[in-house]
């Protein structure tokens, strides 16, 4: 039920770098193409900790709602509704929506679209009581999927069986997974059930305890042994890399990972730029190319594929009111697999919070 007043509690960032704000804020309106959903649960990704911080170029505009990985249940429809019902489940992905006429648009690359909007960036997200999305970009989340379970693959599960599908690796065939975290534990159950053969590296030897215990049938620590060598000897080169870690060295260490006529894909962050041996990439025919979360149609068969296969986050939740506690352990990289806000786990009385009336928390585009 829409809480009296139309007020619901939310974590609301209103100064980069700073703790969120637990505040009682108006509940979101939906307008036409949107559904309002009562949250029941929102992952928690390494990218809202960055827009709370704002370390990327273009910031939020301030104040906002982070949150890209928010499931909940159909409670309000706007206009030109026609795929939820009420009582239906929905997401909030990361591509909130797009322009839907531009040359990507058109042709399936609705991620790369220069005015696509951004959930729990440049609109709000999904770490508050209730929150609206985009119908026509929204999934329907599979029975067969908690909504805690189904939360962090809004982001990390289609982010990487995308980053797979562009390695463009067949069945049978080798991949290599740098970086075992939130997002590797996740690739390597998607490269399973995808039928690819999973080779893992990391530099924590609990991550890649982690990774034999989801599929991964060789584990490298490239803290003691280089990484390039194992793969190259044990089998002469992977067919495809997915570089998951944000860090500079892993993106090195990958590209001399790469078999001849191989892939590599980078999805990781790291700061700066890294040397790339032209000579190698000449001479082997690699294909180097990033790749950005995942389209409408990757997000549909990401959700399906899990919930065929059982893929799952490894992850711990906590309730909304615990979101600086979750954001600290992000930064420090004390965080196994991810964490889920459920807001079932939120104690936070309505009457408790401090009051605001903030038109711009109810529209942000």
């Amino acid at each position: 039920m829409i809480p009296v007043a139309g007020k619901m509690q939310a974590a609301v960032v209103r100064e980069f770098g700073r703790p969120l704000q637990i505040e009682s804020i108006p509940v979101p309106i939906p307008g036409r193409h949107e559904i309002l959903l009562e949250t029941e649960a929102c992952g928690v990704c390494h990218t809202d900790l960055h827009a709370a911080d704002g370390d990327w170029p273009i910031k939020p505009n301030l104040p906002f709602v982070p949150g890209h990985e928010g499931v909940g249940r159909v409670i309000g429809i706007g206009e030109d509704v026609g795929n939820f019902a009420i009582g239906d489940r929905a997401g909030l992905p990361w591509l909130y929506n797009a322009c839907g006429t531009c040359e990507y648009c058109t042709t399936g690359w609705e991620t790369l679209c220069p005015t696509a909007q951004y959930g729990g960036y440049t609109v709000n997200g999904g770490f508050a009581q209730y929150m609206v999305v985009d119908a026509r970009y929204a999934p329907h989340i599979p029975d067969a999927l908690s909504s805690v379970q189904a939360a962090p693959l809004l982001c990390a599960g289609v982010t990487t069986y995308k980053g797979l599908k562009e390695t463009e690796a067949r069945p049978g065939q080798w991949v290599v997974i740098s970086g075992i975290g939130g997002l590797g534990h996740l690739a390597i159950q998607y490269a399973k059930a995808m039928g690819l053969e999973v080779a893992a590296v990391d530099v924590r030897e609990e991550k890649l305890t982690l990774a034999r215990e989801v599929g991964a049938s060789i584990t490298i620590n490239a803290a003691i042994h280089d990484p390039v060598k194992v793969i190259q000897h044990e089998i002469g080169g992977a067919h495809g890399v997915l570089i998951t870690a944000p860090s500079t060295p892993a993106f090195q260490q990958a590209v001399g990972m790469t078999r001849r006529k191989g892939t590599c894909v980078l999805v990781g962050l790291p700061p700066g730029d890294f040397p790339l041996p032209i000579f190698d990439v000449v001479l082997k025919r690699l294909t180097i190319r990033g790749s950005l979360v995942g389209t409408r149609n990757d997000m549909e068969e990401a959700l399906a594929l899990a919930a065929k296969h059982g893929i799952s986050a490894h992850f711990e939740t906590a309730a909304l009111d615990d979101i600086n506690r979750v954001f600290e352990q992000l930064r420090y990289g004390k965080v196994q697999g991810r964490v889920v806000l459920d807001m079932n786990r939120n104690e936070l009385e309505l009457a408790g919070c401090t009051a605001i009336a903030d038109a711009t928390l109810l529209r942000r585009f």
